[in-house]
C-alpha cells in the first residue's frame, strides 16, 4: 500500500470514528432531573386576564368530565384493565401534561435495580410534590418477543415503579394508577426495537397540556 493509500485510510477510518462517537453523544441525552418531572407534570398556572377568565360550562361538556373522572375514579387501586380500557386510559390522558421516562430495567426484569433507581427516585420526589394530583405510570416495552409476554412486563414494571413510589414518597395509593401497553405503543414506530419504546410514562391525569407550555 503506498503512503497515499495508507493516509487516505487513514483519515477515511477517523471521519467514521468521529461521525459514530457524535451520534452517540447525540444520542446519549443525560436523564430528566427530579426538577425537570416536576416542570414536565405540573399543571399550567391559568393567566388571570378578562378575555381567558373560565366562564359557565356547557351541560355536555360538564357531562363529559363528569363522566371522564367517573372513569378514572373506577382505575383507582386496580392493577389489571382490559384493552378496552387501556384504549380509553390512552384517550384520556392524550391531552394531559407527560413525561417519557427510560428507566433502564434489566432485561425481562421489572427489579428496579440500582441503574433504574435514581430516575425512579426523581420521579417519586416529583409525585410527592403534586401528590394531590391523580398520575398513571404507563410501561411499554420495545418489539422483540410476543404480545402476551410484553403486555405482561410492561405492567409489571409500570407496577414496580408505582409500589415504590407508594411506600417511599407517601402518594397515597388511590393516586397513582398503574398500566401497561406491551408493545402496542412504540415512541419511535420506525424502530421497534429502539431503546426509546422502552419506557415509562408518568401522565399528570390533573393536568391539561398548555399549547404555551414549553
Amino acid at each position: 500500500m503506498t503512503s497515499f493509500a495508507r493516509t487516505r485510510t487513514f483519515r477515511t477510518a477517523l471521519l467514521t470514528g468521529l461521525l459514530a462517537l457524535g451520534s452517540a453523544a447525540a444520542q446519549a441525552q443525560p436523564a430528566p432531573s427530579e426538577a425537570d418531572i416536576l416542570k414536565a407534570l405540573s399543571p399550567a398556572q391559568q393567566p388571570l386576564t378578562r378575555s381567558l377568565s373560565i366562564g359557565p360550562r356547557s351541560g355536555s361538556e360538564s357531562g363529559a368530565i363528569g363522566e371522564d373522572r367517573g372513569f378514572l375514579d373506577s382505575l383507582r387501586n386496580r392493577t389489571s384493565f382490559s384493552p378496552a380500557e387501556r384504549e380509553r386510559i390512552a384517550a384520556a390522558s392524550a391531552d394531559k401534561q407527560s413525561i417519557d421516562l427510560e428507566i433502564p430495567f434489566d432485561y425481562a426484569s421489572a427489579t428496579i435495580g440500582p441503574k433504574a433507581l435514581p430516575l425512579v427516585k426523581s420521579l417519586g420526589g416529583a409525585l410527592a410534590q403534586l401528590k394531590n394530583n391523580t398520575f398513571l405510570v404507563v410501561g411499554h416495552t420495545d418489539g422483540k418477543g410476543h404480545d402476551k409476554t410484553n403486555q405482561a412486563l410492561s405492567e409489571r414494571r409500570a407496577e414496580a415503579v408505582r409500589q415504590y413510589i407508594i411506600q417511599n414518597y407517601g402518594v397515597p395509593p388511590a393516586n397513582i394508577v398503574a398500566v401497561g401497553y406491551g408493545k402496542s405503543r412504540p415512541k419511535d414506530s420506525s424502530n421497534p426495537l429502539a431503546a426509546v419504546n422502552r419506557r415509562v410514562t408518568a401522565v399528570n391525569m390533573s393536568a391539561v397540556k398548555s399549547a404555551s407550555r414549553f
